[in-house]
């Protein structure tokens, strides 16, 4: 009897997920990627010089270790290795000092004296119950199991960061540090539903910590390729699909891409209903994203930022907040928030022996045809004086470098879509993983539970594709 067959286009971290789902179940499966390396977003490259190894994406992985799914994958049995900074991220201000996550709850009284806790209250029993809150949010609508943890979790997710934080918190330094993890959410921190992401990344934090792979991140791909292979799957690089009929004959077809590239290779294929809800989805706010190859460690101002690989330049939550809406309507900020990674500072391999390298990015319009490198490098100089001497090299992408790295990353945005209340919901449409052809079902980031390194899009919606066997 022959055995049931599956292809999967795209091969970031969801193609990745749901390629191993299918291949654990059975399946013969093949992965076409249309560049020469593989991992979309999750991939490393010397982008400024020789020696000197940089994230061309995601560079830090809370997801990744705190995965419903990769976390049963073991990826350390396939060559990952993690590293965690002594604080999972810093906050510089500007009285000269700086706030820092810290993954143990009991470092948290220095940090945020009074407020310690009030951040207890919110984050211990997020942190104490992670895989629970994971399995719950990551995963397609459901009626919840821990109808406890969801409303806990559920009413202060549905808050706008803003309020949650000015209402939980009394001072200042611990309402910029929790706008600064809301500031991933790549939406306006005024916005109902933005709190959410802040949450959980929050939890993650002291739940499983903010690692980086050892090498970069390109080492998690590499590591799920393992997986894969071990399960029979193979992935096939400088492959390009231009239309759907070109995936006639398998199974199942899954794909890891967003619905405008659904769109330019089912033209003719799919009914208008389904087209027209497609054409309606969102896409979010672009990123701005510099690389640098630095002669020596940025010279922070707070000398403890340097304990966090991750570091958030931004100033106040009002500040940030303000540079937050601006990307979202249009505008590009002129003071922006800035996520800020210093790899080389834990892994030796990113650099040559006594040089160092570091990413940074900051949100802007969607497609924008602009510059911001004097921004963002004036934001670390803000912090950490004499920065600018310390750059060798640097390697500069605005939106459309970033689509030209990674074909998902639509006008620069990196979620997959808007974080909007209605893509909360239909992400990308009533229909979800599933489409109106027989047997193709998407499982990029544009589907639930939307963006981030978790590989759970692609698990769901393996999980669907399979159920229709």
């Amino acid at each position: 009897m022959n055995r049931r067959t599956a292809i999967v286009v795209g091969s970031g971290p969801n193609g990745l997920a749901a390629a191993i789902e299918l291949a654990g179940a059975g399946l013969d499966v093949e992965v076409l990627e249309a560049s020469a390396l593989p991992g979309g977003g999750v991939r490393s490259a010397e982008l400024t010089l020789p020696g000197f190894v940089h994230d061309i994406c995601s560079g830090v992985h809370p997801f990744v270790v705190g995965s419903p799914f990769f976390s049963k994958l073991h990826l350390e049995s396939h060559g990952l290795e993690w590293i965690w900074s002594p604080a999972e991220c810093a906050h510089p201000l500007d009285d000269g000092s700086a706030v820092l996550l810290h993954r143990d709850f009991k470092l948290l009284d220095e940090e945020l004296g009074p407020d310690a806790a009030a951040w207890r209250r919110i984050f211990e029993p997020l942190a104490r119950d992670w895989n629970t809150l994971a399995s719950s949010f990551l995963t397609p609508w459901h009626l919840p199991r821990h109808p406890v943890l969801a409303v806990r979790f559920g009413l202060r997710a549905l808050q706008p960061v803003t309020m949650l934080a000015r209402d939980s918190f009394r001072s200042e330094r611990a309402r910029a540090l929790f706008a600064g993890v809301g500031g991933h959410s790549i939406v306006p921190l005024e916005q109902p539903l933005s709190a959410s992401i802040p949450l959980m990344l929050t939890a993650a934090a002291h739940a499983v910590g903010w690692p980086i792979a050892r090498g970069g991140s390109q080492s998690i791909t590499n590591a799920l390729i393992r997986v894969l292979e071990s399960r029979g799957g193979r992935v096939i690089p400088n492959v390009r699909v231009s239309h759907i009929d070109e995936l006639r004959g398998a199974d199942l077809v899954l794909l890891d891409i967003t619905p405008r590239q659904l769109l330019a290779i089912a033209d003719g294929r799919l009914p208008k209903g389904y087209v027209g809800a497609l054409r309606k989805y969102r896409y979010g706010p672009g990123v701005f994203k510099i690389d640098w190859a630095l002669r020596e460690p940025i010279p922070w101002t707070a000398k403890e930022c340097s304990r966090a690989i991750t570091v958030h330049l931004g100033g106040s939550m009002y500040e940030l907040a303000a540079s937050e809406r601006d990307a979202w309507y249009g505008r590009a900020p002129e003071k922006p928030f800035v996520l800020l990674a210093q790899h080389s500072l834990f892994d030796e391999t990113r650099a040559p022996s006594g040089q160092h390298t570091a990413w940074a990015y900051c949100h802007v319009p969607n497609g924008w045809s602009g510059s911001a490198l004097k921004q963002i490098e004036d934001q670390v100089e803000r912090f950490a004086p004499g920065f600018r001497d310390c750059i060798v090299a640097r390697s500069v992408h605005g939106p459309a470098d970033m689509q030209a790295l990674n074909e998902n990353l639509i006008g620069g945005d990196i979620n997959g879509g808007a974080f909007t209340l209605e893509q909360f919901v239909l992400r990308p449409t009533w229909r979800e993983y599933a489409t109106p052809l027989k047997g193709v079902y998407l499982c990029s980031s544009s589907t639930l539970p939307g963006g981030g390194v978790h590989g759970m899009c692609g698990y769901n919606a393996a999980r669907v594709a399979l159920a229709s066997l």
